[in-house]
C-alpha cells in the first residue's frame, strides 16, 4: 500500500509537468512569428524612430534576397530612410511601401535591417505586411493580421504602440522640392529672336546706323550715274539734229 501511494505521488507531478509542456508548446506554436519588428521609441506620434526588422530564413536551398513591405496607414514611403542593412542591400520606395534587397544572403541566414521613420502615426498597432523572396524565387508571405485574439498561420510583423507623449502633434506631410526652372532658351524663343547683324569685314558687327549710311551712299551713286547718262543722251540727240 505504501509503495502504491509513493508511485502515485511520483507519477502525478511528472504527468502534470509533461502536460504543461505540451500545452505551452501548442500555445506557442501558432503564435511564433517568423518576421518581427521593434522600435526605438514605440509611442504614437514619436519622431525619427528607428524600426528594426528581422525575417527568419526558412529555406534549406537558398538565402533571402529581397523583402517587400507594405507600410501601414499613416506612414508614407518617402518618410522612410534606410539606416542599416546587409552589405550591398538597397531600399527602393514603392507605391504602397518599399522593397529592400540585394545579393542573396547565405542559406539559413536571417535577414535583419533597420529604417528610420520620420514620424509614427497616431495608432495603437502598426502591421507591416512582408513578402520574403529567396534567391531561387521562392516567396514567403507574412501578411496576415490577427484580430480579436485569433491565431493566424502567417502573421505580419505587428508593432504595439504606447500613448503619445504630452503635446505631441502630427507633422506636416513632407513635400518633394519643385523642379528648378530651366534658364536655357527654348526652341520657340530662339526662332522668334531678332536676327543678329552680319559681321563687317573688319571683324566687328555693323550697327544699324552704319548699314543705313552705306545704303544711302549706293543710292546716291546710282542716281548720279543715271543723270549723267540722261544728260549725255540729250546732248547727243541735239547734236545729231543740228548736223542734219
Amino acid at each position: 500500500m505504501n509503495r502504491s501511494h509513493t508511485r502515485r505521488r511520483l507519477h502525478t507531478p511528472v504527468l502534470g509537468a509533461v502536460g504543461a509542456l505540451v500545452l505551452l508548446g501548442l500555445a506557442a506554436g501558432p503564435a511564433a512569428a517568423h518576421a518581427g519588428v521593434t522600435a526605438s521609441d514605440p509611442r504614437a506620434l514619436a519622431e525619427n524612430v528607428t524600426l528594426t526588422f528581422s525575417s527568419e530564413a526558412e529555406s534549406d536551398t537558398a538565402g533571402i534576397a529581397e523583402l517587400r513591405v507594405v507600410l501601414p496607414t499613416g506612414i508614407a514611403p518617402d518618410a522612410v530612410t534606410l539606416k542599416e542593412a546587409p552589405p550591398e542591400w538597397k531600399l527602393t520606395p514603392t507605391p504602397d511601401g518599399y522593397a529592400i534587397g540585394g545579393p542573396a544572403l547565405a542559406t539559413g541566414t536571417d535577414a535583419e535591417y533597420s529604417v528610420t521613420v520620420r514620424q509614427l502615426p497616431d495608432a495603437k498597432t502598426l502591421a507591416f505586411k512582408t513578402l520574403e523572396t529567396y534567391g531561387d524565387g521562392k516567396i514567403s508571405r507574412w501578411i496576415e493580421v490577427p484580430g480579436n485574439g485569433e491565431k493566424v498561420d502567417n502573421p505580419a510583423p505587428v508593432l504595439e504602440l504606447k500613448a503619445a507623449a504630452p503635446g505631441a502633434t502630427p507633422l506636416a506631410p513632407s513635400t518633394s522640392p519643385s523642379p528648378t526652372p530651366s534658364t536655357s532658351p527654348s526652341v520657340q524663343a530662339s526662332a522668334s529672336a531678332a536676327p543678329v547683324p552680319a559681321p563687317s569685314p573688319s571683324g566687328r558687327e555693323t550697327s544699324a546706323e552704319e548699314t543705313g549710311s552705306g545704303t544711302g551712299t549706293v543710292v546716291g551713286v546710282v542716281t548720279a550715274v543715271l543723270l549723267l547718262v540722261a544728260a549725255g543722251t540729250f546732248w547727243w540727240t541735239r547734236r545729231a539734229r543740228s548736223g542734219a
